[in-house]
């Protein structure tokens, strides 16, 4: 049956804030306080400051409060070849990199608490139907693409397209399947365009200086998201609600214009689609299951544990239906709760026990498909030698706890 998604814009206030919603079911929030200025996808001409060695990694001024933290896994390769270096899986970085030099630099992941914001060399440019990616030759097609001739259609315009920057990669994202190949290129030229401007800005700036700023909050969102599987987008600011339709002119997606919706009304659109009670929910570490069962979420420093229970579960009287039940209530909504409270590193599942090997392979088989539909990258790692699944989610930024903690400080 198909899913009613909507994507409400509360942004009557400074604390602009996007909510997606699915049946009326949150699944996943975001914020942008102009308290906090966002990094995430900035790049930069930065300068090096401090290279340890120790680490293999480095320090970027970028002109910001905090310098950026340059793994050594994150450099270019046409760097790392141009200093002699071959071998990738280990070398001295102090070979490499030297203080005082300029690196055009972008910001992988936002601080997180004490930890400094993350950069990368490996540049990544989101459009409407790819990511370009400059330093890099390679060719993807998005997971959720799972038609064999659409990937074989993709892949074959995306090379065609690379000819004219041979060195350039490119990704084709979730909204490309099905897009007409007039589309598509139009999209590419943009990019293009957008990476040779910060290439020629590069080259006169004086680091450390901002180069490209990402887009900010709603059109990022909206951009990435707004695909034809959405119902509706409701906008509760008319500024906001103007300044959108004319962007989605600008950026060839005004046939999504009947789809945004304007609220007027006195009341708080959260409030009255619920959403505050769902944020708020989402921060109990109790989460009640539809069968009586409940997953118990401990956030810590080092990874996030999860236990499935059991509990009380009248549907079913023969124990290991009422097992497998719970287990695929928790596989379906684990993953909800990795992207609601934007849970991130190492999460390890402790199931409820489950005699039969194919009991386990149908509650494994459901959580991986279910980890598909993030727009984060999660991936099921394997179980354990003690039965315990584990799963990792890429780290943007911080958790949902984190964020609704520093916010109601700073009130």
């Amino acid at each position: 049956m198909k899913k009613e998604i909507e994507i409400l814009i509360n942004a009557r206030a400074q604390l602009k804030r996007v909510a997606v919603l699915e049946d009326g079911r949150l699944m996943e929030i975001y914020y942008e306080s102009p308290e906090r200025e966002g990094l995430l996808g900035n790049i930069y001409k930065g300068v090096v400051r401090g290279v340890l060695s120790g680490l293999g990694s480095a320090f970027i001024d970028i002109g910001h409060s905090q310098s950026l933290f340059l793994p050594g896994k994150e450099l270019d390769r046409e760097l790392l070849r141009s200093r002699g270096i071959e071998r990738y899986d280990s070398f001295p970085i102090g070979r490499v990199l030297r203080s005082g030099e300029s690196l055009i630099v972008q910001v992988k992941r936002e601080s997180i608490k004490s930890k400094n914001p993350q950069g990368t060399m490996k540049i990544s440019l989101p459009g409407r139907y790819w990511v370009f990616l400059p330093n890099d030759n390679r060719i993807r097609v998005s997971r959720r693409i799972g038609d064999e001739r659409e990937i074989k259609r993709l892949k074959k315009i995306a090379r065609q397209l690379k000819t004219k920057i041979p060195k350039a990669g490119l990704i084709a994202r979730t909204a490309s399947r099905h897009a007409p190949r007039q589309e598509l290129e139009r999209d590419f030229q943009g990019l293009l365009q957008t990476w040779k401007h910060i290439e020629a800005e590069a080259l006169k700036a004086t680091a450390p200086q901002l180069l490209y700023k990402s887009s900010d909050l709603i059109k990022g969102i909206v951009r990435d998201r707004l695909l034809k599987d959405v119902t509706k987008v409701v906008v509760d600011a008319e500024p906001v609600y103007m300044n959108l339709l004319n962007w989605l002119e600008q950026v060839q997606m005004a046939e999504y214009k009947p789809k945004i919706e304007f609220y007027q009304g006195e009341r708080s659109l959260f409030e009255l689609r619920d959403v505050e009670s769902q944020i708020r929910e989402s921060l109990e570490r109790v989460v009640s299951l539809p069968g009586g069962g409940s997953l118990v979420i401990e956030e810590t420093e080092a990874l996030t544990a999860v236990d499935v229970n059991t509990g009380s579960d009248i549907r079913h009287r023969d124990q290991e239906k009422a097992i497998l039940n719970t287990n695929l209530e928790a596989a379906l909504e684990i993953p909800r709760q990795l992207r609601l409270r934007k849970i991130s590193g190492i999460i390890i599942i402790d199931f409820a026990g489950m005699k039969h090997k194919e009991q386990v392979r149908k509650v494994i088989r459901t959580l991986k498909e279910e980890l598909k539909k993030d727009r984060v990258p999660a991936d099921f790692i394997g179980i354990t030698r003690l039965g315990l699944v584990e799963i990792t989610r890429k780290r943007e930024g911080e958790s949902l706890a984190d964020l609704l903690g520093d916010e109601l400080s700073e009130a």
